[in-house]
């Protein structure tokens, strides 16, 4: 039987430079099969096709490895017959067991495809680009990307089981966890998707009031009460004495309709997603006042998660989801190919939004909206880990600001909900580098507009602040 590989032949780049992942090139892969090649791979599943180039990977490897010289590979295989000549490296080498160990690492999904719901906005990146670039194909399932309008409905909706898993803001399996705004149920964040990448907009208007002090009466729309982006917006109006309570009024708004509600008049500004805010300074509805990462740099904001019950009854298929993103998490991380993301997620079907409003929200010069080119590299990030320490201080802003009315223990729910040790564990299982945390999964240090935040002294935390509706423990 034929290795798709050749590693007898002449020597050639053992990579994966084709859609199949069995050619050279893509001109090679769309030219007609040869017969051997395509006999031994006709009748297997996508699954056992991908275990099946695993396996012819590991021998190449270990034939090349052997014998890096060509001449004199091809001269012992001349010699001895392709049967002797990997029986003699076998000898040396467990290539079964290497080969066992490769197949016993791939996943078995109990479902083949699955229905994820997600919201058209940057935060969704990895969980979008996962589908076109074929990662949900390679772990064995066939994602039906779900685009929806808000996250009520995404809620209601993951709830209902009407979907499998979905594009969650971090916060809201934290509140569902604890039923604030909806029946409790176990749900999961399986993995942080974007960090930073938030911003407050103003109107045009305001051009030249930018002291927050100076905003007693105006209007804010925020996307959920249950995000980063009310928990951020709360905190930074407070720090600068607007009690966000009394002193304003916040609107749940879906992020689509910020803008248009910009232009009309009905808010004064937005704490929201990309790319809505720079779309505000394309459409000239209004300026980009502060980046969430100049409150918090390297805050979590969106996440993909799902329910305990779907985990339960389909441990491979979310496994295989999982995996899917963290791939394309990792390799949304890399700048360099940030512009073609722009191009790839521009289209109708995923964001549709103008390419550039995409690349200045991805890349992080843009213009600011009132005259300026700004160069912020860090305005938009990727990070898998889901840090119990991150959830942790959402958790106290939940009990500041009085969603949350009862004690509660902060450590415990977040290591429930956040599933930290696993995406170490698969991130580990990829051969991705894992950071190091602490036993409170605490990793880095939190610090929000100066203040440091010990999530060992969480309630000591909520008490400092002035500002707020907490409860007086």
């Amino acid at each position: 039987m034929s290795n798709i590989f050749r590693p007898f032949d002449k020597d050639s780049s053992l990579n994966f430079t084709c859609q199949c992942g069995k050619h050279t090139n893509q001109a090679e892969c769309d030219r007609p099969a040869t017969t051997e090649t395509t006999d031994r791979l006709l009748n297997l599943t996508d699954a056992s096709k991908i275990q099946q180039v695993g396996c012819d990977f590991i021998e190449a490897v270990a034939v090349k490895a052997l014998f890096p010289h060509e001449p004199t590979r091809r001269a012992f295989l001349q010699s001895v017959g392709k049967a002797t000549a990997l029986s003699a490296i076998g000898s040396i080498l467990p290539l079964a067991n290497l080969q066992e160990a490769f197949a016993l690492d791939k996943l078995t999904p109990e479902k083949k495809s699955v229905d994820i719901g997600f919201l058209p906005i940057l935060c969704a990146t990895p969980l979008i680009m996962a589908d076109p670039l074929g990662y949900y194909q390679e772990q064995g399932i066939k994602a039906n990307l779900v685009k929806r309008a808000g996250w009520a409905l995404v809620r209601d909706q993951m709830m209902n089981r009407e979907l499998d898993a979905a594009h969650f803001l971090a916060p809201m399996p934290l509140a569902i966890h604890l039923g604030l705004g909806s029946a409790k149920q176990d749900m999961k964040v399986a993995c942080i998707q974007n960090i930073n990448g938030q911003a407050l907009v103003m109107s045009l208007k305001h051009k030249n009031n930018t002291d927050p002090k100076n905003w007693k009466g105006f209007t804010f729309a925020i996307p959920f009460e249950h995000s980063i982006h009310n928990y951020l917006l709360r905190y930074f109006l407070a720090e600068h004495g607007i009690d966000p309570d009394k002193d304003v009024k916040l609107r749940l708004t879906t992020p689509p309709d910020m803008i248009a509600n910009l232009k009309a008049g009905n808010i004064d500004g937005f704490f929201g997603p990309e790319p809505f805010n720079q779309r505000a300074v394309w459409d000239k509805a209004g300026y980009i006042h502060t980046l969430s990462r100049d409150i918090w740099n390297g805050h979590p904001c969106c996440s993909f998660g799902t329910s305990q019950g779907f985990i339960n009854d389909n441990p491979q298929t979310f496994l295989a989801m999982l995996r899917a993103i963290i791939k394309a998490n990792v390799m949304a991380g890399d700048r360099k190919i940030r512009a073609d993301l722009s191009k790839l997620l521009a289209t109708a079907n995923y964001l549709n939004q103008p390419e550039l409003v995409l690349r200045q929200s991805l890349l992080g010069r843009y213009a600011d909206g009132v005259g300026h080119i700004k160069d912020t590299p860090d305005r938009m990030n990727f990070d898998v880990m889901p840090y119990h320490s991150a959830a942790v201080w959402m958790l106290t802003q939940m009990k500041r600001w009085g969603y949350l009315k009862q004690d509660i223990n902060y450590k415990d729910i977040a290591k429930r909900v956040f599933l930290l040790t696993d995406a170490k564990k698969q991130m580990a299982a990829m051969n991705y580098a894992t950071p190091e945390f602490d036993k409170y999964g605490a990793y880095p240090p939190i610090n929000i507009m100066g203040k440091n935040f010990d999530p060992n002294h969480a309630d000591d935390y909520v008490q400092a602040f002035d500002i707020g509706k907490k409860d007086k423990l």
